[in-house]
């Protein structure tokens, strides 16, 4: 497999995990203030399948970024990561209804505007 898959598993991988533990959690509720409490709600969410799944996805993640890394140089790969960033904000507003804000909008924009230029080999 290329360096650029690698790269594409890992920012799916990503994304996945973080959308699987906003849902998640927004189920659970708010973490209690005592520590017996804590202790309860993170033994509660560590045994959900979904964020068990979503703990391998971050590790399967971490496996295709070092064999990305191994294929691409350091800085054409790292700023891959942040399309995540594009797809967790698309993803939040139409499973979350979260709200799509100008700026939000905007820094995407210099997200994807950045990637492009750091992806460019000048002279």
């Amino acid at each position: 497999m290329s360096g650029y898959a690698y790269m594409l598993v890992t920012v799916v991988l990503t994304t996945y995990g973080n959308l699987i533990f906003k849902w998640r959690v927004d189920r659970v509720g708010d973490m209690p203030a005592t520590f017996s409490g804590r202790v309860s709600y993170f033994a509660h969410l560590l045994a959900n399948p979904w964020i068990l799944s979503s703990l391998i996805a971050t590790a399967g993640a971490a496996v295709a970024y070092i064999l990305a890394l191994q294929r691409l140089e350091l800085s054409k790969a790292y700023p891959m990561v942040s399309l995540s960033f594009v797809l967790v904000l698309m993803f939040s507003v139409l499973l979350f209804n979260e709200p799509l804000t100008a700026a939000k909008v905007a820094g995407v924009l210099l997200i994807v505007s950045g990637l492009f230029v750091g992806s460019q080999t000048w002279g």
